[in-house]
């Protein structure tokens, strides 16, 4: 297929469209002209049938302070609640709620009844240790059934999780514990990789060694591995001895809509990241419906999503929002490439996975592995359980779409291409399987009652086939509510003047076809890269590679990359002469470790060039469209004149 000239349609099946949640575009039109006609309306609607309420709520969409909105203040709930006791009550407590399979292989396998009690005998041992409502609690947890009771517990109690994804390091860490002013943190002793066991306690203790984590009095340790692990006295309690003794029947915390339920730190354009702060009701909502309209998840599904807990999809479609309808899921600890390339597809055939949620890179990453060995192609495998695919984190290329398509739905599978983000808390744009026809590398269509359109730099609406800024014209229930502890900025950076506040900027540009009304999202509009799945701020890694003693001056930019969707390319001035050869190759080495030790690894720039200088303006403006060119690969065809050192592009044009 020809990805710049082909455009080919795929109509949900017969089948699909009789029996989905969502069936057929007459419904997906229905739901949306009900949204149009009653917007408050239609959201209190499915707020009240889908979600539980201790109290119920008067008030659908409170907008006194724009653009700092609540949606369904006045209600009462707990989210552990809804995801596990009212699942017990209608009579699934023997149902399976995780099946974890460990890197290596080994499989549990925990009930809903089960894992109540696991998360009520947490709850409660927080709840000893003095951990209240409205604390805050950082996670810093391998993927593993303990780091979703975790989660459940803090919720359980009114308490504010963050997560910190397991592979950030111990900078990164002391950050976020300093940002949300953790009183606790939980984590293990080590993490189980590809075959591999990683050190988390050590990272944990060096955070804490670099101060700014006074506020955390209790460090919770699970003990994964058994591996070398020190215990401060005082500080440091293993996980088992903490819960040993506590009773598994934990009154939930009845909390308002609008209560805190998590903060998640990611990067923005400027370096220090931001603290997405959701809430409890509107995130609710948007979790349970996106489940049961995008997957369309049914009692007898096992739906798997090989997040990690660590980002908001782990959040939303791992610990909050498959629980809350009752299903069974796969909670994976591995690497898709470890013992080999068919690991995904091993544990699809299995563990009979119906719905299959992953990132266009593993796709990617595992088409070059089966192309390479028939033996780990996913024809190799018994796939027929399979029924619907999902992509997540990025752009899917169409060529990765229709292999996926083929090859692992058996072209059979509707595919749900999801656009959103960490500030929006669920899906924003994604074809419904058995209503929207899909168009590969297109996430098609708004959610239901997703106010999305596509303006210029002034907040007009651009036409169709016209390329602009993605926006939300409207409030929804899942959306961020406020950045922790920095609401100018979460102002500024959502809500900006440009727009007269008016409209939720995404950050990212996007098409309408012009003929369908399909969206396209063509890449962000600010320096925040996505490099597998992953947002990285442009600056927070300029800021990391200028800390190294070496280094007087670093830019940062994306280029494409077929693998990981973009790469990270920076360009670098010495306090010294500029490197070659070996020993270039050699700092360049250097400074990556430096970037990941800051970091982490996924902030490694895979390109690492030398200069003299960086391309500036008289004025002393780093040029960074050039280098973006630069790192394309591309002739440079701009006017330099302005430059201030044009002669310094072709030393940074030449590669280690």
């Amino acid at each position: 297929m020809s990805e710049a000239t082909e455009v080919r349609v795929y109509e949900p099946s017969e089948d699909m469209v009789r029996n989905a949640a969502v069936s057929g575009m007459d419904a997906y039109k229905a739901l949306c002209a009900e949204a149009e006609r009653d917007y408050e309306g239609y959201w209190a609607r499915l707020a009240r049938e889908h979600v539980s309420w201790q109290t119920p709520f008067t008030r659908t969409l409170n907008e006194d302070n724009r653009p700092f909105f609540k949606w369904f203040e006045d209600g009462t709930l707990n989210v552990s609640y809804n995801c596990l006791d009212r699942n017990i009550e209608a009579g699934l407590g023997d149902k399976t709620a995780i099946i974890f399979e460990a890197d290596d292989g080994a499989v549990t396998r925990v009930t809903y009844r089960e894992l109540l009690s696991r998360v009520s005998r947490l709850a409660n041992a927080l709840r000893a240790r003095g951990v209240k409502k409205g604390d805050r609690v950082v996670i810093y947890m391998p993927m593993s059934i303990e780091g979703i009771a975790a989660m459940q517990a803090c919720a359980r109690i009114g308490a504010t999780h963050s997560v910190v994804f397991g592979g950030f390091s111990a900078q990164s860490l002391r950050d976020r514990i300093n940002g949300a002013g953790a009183v606790m943190l939980i984590t293990a002793d080590e993490q189980c990789r590809g075959g591999k066991n990683i050190p988390l306690k050590p990272i944990v203790d060096e955070a804490f060694g670099m101060g700014g984590c006074e506020s955390c009095k209790d460090v919770v340790v699970f003990k994964r591995t058994g591996g070398a692990c020190n215990m401060v006295a005082g500080r440091d309690v293993w996980l088992h001895e903490l819960v040993e003794g506590q009773s598994d029947v934990c009154e939930p915390e009845w909390v308002d809509a609008e209560h805190p339920l998590f903060l998640l730190y990611t990067s923005g354009s400027t370096g220090k990241p931001k603290g997405v702060q959701h809430s409890s009701g509107g995130y609710l909502l948007q979790a349970i419906l996106t489940m049961k309209w995008t997957f369309d998840i049914k009692p007898a599904d096992v739906f798997w999503c090989t997040a990690d807990i660590g980002w908001v999809t782990g959040h939303t479609y791992i610990t909050y929002g498959p629980l809350a309808c009752g299903a069974t899921e796969i909670v994976f600890e591995g690497v898709p490439t470890y013992p080999d390339a068919g690991r995904f597809w091993r544990m699809i055939q299995d563990h009979k996975v119906t719905v299959f949620y992953t990132a266009p890179t593993a796709i990617r990453s595992l088409i070059k592995s089966a192309d390479a060995n028939d033996a780990v192609h996913p024809k190799s495998y018994d796939l027929s359980s399979l029924r619907i695919l999902g992509s997540v984190g990025e752009p899917i290329n169409p060529a990765a779409w229709e292999w996926y398509y083929e090859n692992v739905g058996g072209s059979r599978c509707p595919i749900v291409d999801t656009f959103w983000q960490t500030e929006t808390g669920g899906h924003m744009i994604t074809p419904l399987p058995g209503a929207t026809p899909m168009i590969p590398g297109s996430c098609t269509l708004p959610f239901p009652g997703i106010q999305a359109a596509i303006v210029d730099e002034t907040g007009n609406d651009v036409p169709w086939g016209q390329g602009g800024i993605l926006v939300v014209k409207k409030p929804w229930p899942a959306m961020i509510r406020t950045i922790w502890g920095e609401p100018d900025r979460f102002v500024k950076s959502y809500y900006p003047a440009d727009f007269q506040g008016r409209y939720y900027l995404a950050g990212d540009g996007a098409i309408r076809d012009a003929k369908t009304g399909y969206f396209t999202i063509t890449g962000r509009i600010d320096d925040v890269l996505n490099v597998s799945g992953h947002r990285m701020g442009t600056m927070e890694i300029e800021s990391a590679l200028v800390a190294h003693p070496l280094v007087a001056e670093a830019a940062v930019v994306g280029r494409p990359d077929d693998l990981t969707g973009e790469a990270i390319c920076a360009f670098v001035v010495l306090k010294r002469s500029r490197p070659s050869g070996d020993e270039a190759k050699q700092i360049a080495t250097e400074l990556r470790n430096w970037v990941g030790k800051e970091i982490g690894p996924i902030a490694k720039p895979k390109d690492l060039r030398f200069g003299d200088n960086l391309p500036k303006t008289r004025s002393g403006k780093i040029m960074r469209r050039l280098l973006r060119s630069i790192a394309k690969g591309e002739q440079i065809t701009q006017d330099t004149s302005t430059l201030e050192n044009p002669a310094i592009l072709d030393q940074l044009a030449q590669t280690l």
